[in-house]
């Protein structure tokens, strides 16, 4: 998982590329793999949620995710994956 986050006037932008195959239920069948997608991405700064997403399999392979929160330089934003084996994956990064 690679983890950009820079501010600007207050506002701290995040991308967040989640390195994952994402194989939905009807490509598992195809492909005759199982089903194994990201679930929920959280993300906090302390113990503030400033981001939270429910995923389906319907999402890309790798996909990106774009969000902004108000927030400063030094601020220590960590973001979490689980998918639906139960995985998980966390990044901590600095804002710049």
């Amino acid at each position: 998982m690679k983890v950009k986050a820079k501010e600007k006037d207050g506002i701290v932008k995040v991308k967040v590329l989640a390195k994952h195959q994402n194989i939905g239920p009807e490509e598992g069948e195809k492909k005759k793999k199982e089903a194994n997608f990201i679930t929920s991405v959280v993300a906090k700064v302390g113990d503030k949620i400033v981001y939270e997403l429910s995923g389906s399999g319907f999402m890309s392979k790798n996909p990106l995710y774009k969000f902004k929160y108000k927030g400063k330089k030094g601020d220590k934003i960590s973001v979490t994956w689980t998918d639906l084996k139960g995985e998980t994956k966390t990044k901590e990064k600095a804002v710049k």
